[in-house]
């Protein structure tokens, strides 16, 4: 077989790596689009090209939640307007924290954090309404139970881990868990598009058998929501209703199969890198972003650069010719798109 050398080369290089088979989304995003991320780590890092593309979102209200439970909770107190109060936070190492919010919210005043606390939830709750697509990233099936208040935690806040006790959630609590959040989501929004993701992250401070099993459970429920919908049906009425079905995109998959390379981690081999994350991103995008969208996203990156761009003198004429021409451009884009604001402070 006569095959020219860089067609020879191609041909290798399709073959040493094996390619998870992607189709575009039916209900994609646009700018026109309202979009709510909850969930673990990897939430955060879709979270930040969502917003660097200047699509409108709002991201983890909780901060990072890393299991069902605690998304299920927050969506819960947030659509029953369950405001917290001074019995549901706790002072330990000098700071208040809360057992079903991120650290990130914990503060050295009681009042603040009821504060963060509640209004998380009306944030929540307002955007559940608002939401065109809502991105659910599940980090792991490893919980932890408050021993006292016979309660699952979403962050133990470095409370002695003897005060816990420590669980796999079973597939079918992830599926009960999953199969609630949805309802509960109806409830305020009935036109709401669900995309499920499992999280690329490796939880090995659990055991590596125990994150295989954790990713395992984690995979076989959404499985079993999302393609088994007679299964749940009385449970879940409009999984597969309003704006179409709900989908699940493999960013764990992509990472195992088609980055499977340590070159493609962070420095401690458990994150993926800021290639890994890119390039999970592109798959996202091509997946469930409108080719429309992806062309203004074009234009944004263009005025985003350009703010960004550090001059080395702010007064030559160069300078305020180069600001004139990326203003004219936010403004062109500010008439198509009125919501957009590259001047937030």
């Amino acid at each position: 077989m006569n095959i020219p050398f860089w067609g020879l080369v191609g041909y290798l290089i399709m073959k040493l790596q094996t390619q998870i088979p992607l189709e575009r989304a039916k209900n994609q995003i646009d700018y026109n689009s309202q979009l709510l991320l909850l969930g673990s780590c990897f939430v955060e890092n879709i979270g930040e090209k969502i917003t660097y593309f200047k699509f409108r979102s709002v991201q983890n209200p909780f901060g990072i939640l890393f299991h069902p439970v605690a998304i299920e909770n927050l969506v819960f107190r947030a659509v029953h307007q369950q405001e917290y109060t001074a019995e549901d936070v706790f002072f330990l190492n000098e700071r208040w924290h809360c057992f079903d919010a991120h650290s990130n919210l914990s503060s050295t005043s009681k009042e603040k954090l009821l504060q963060h606390l509640n209004q998380g939830l009306e944030n929540t709750l307002h955007q559940l309404k608002l939401a065109s697509h809502i991105i659910i990233t599940l980090g792991t099936a490893w919980v932890y139970e408050s021993i006292e208040a016979k309660k699952i935690v979403a962050n133990c806040h470095k409370v002695p881990q003897k005060e816990f006790s420590k669980k796999l959630l079973s597939v079918e609590d992830i599926e009960k868990s999953l199969v609630n959040i949805i309802d509960l989501i109806n409830t305020a929004n009935q036109n709401i598009q669900f995309i499920f993701t499992v999280s690329p992250v490796r939880h090995l401070k659990d055991g590596f058998t125990e994150n295989q099993l954790s990713k395992a459970h984690l995979i076989t429920a959404l499985h079993k929501i999302l393609n088994s919908p007679s299964a749940c049906a009385e449970r879940s009425r409009s999984i597969r209703g309003g704006r179409g079905e709900a989908g699940l995109f493999p960013s764990y998959e992509i990472m195992m199969d088609e980055l499977r390379d340590y070159r493609f981690y962070a420095e401690d081999m458990i994150h993926p890198n800021t290639v890994a994350i890119n390039y999970i991103w592109e798959k996202f995008k091509h997946v469930w972003i409108s080719e429309e969208a992806q062309r203004t996203m074009m234009e944004v990156d263009s005025i985003q650069k350009g703010l960004q761009h550090k001059p080395f003198n702010l007064v030559t004429e160069a300078h305020q010719q180069f600001l004139e021409k990326l203003e004219t451009k936010v403004q062109s884009l500010k008439k198509r798109l009125p919501n957009i604001s590259f001047h937030e402070k």
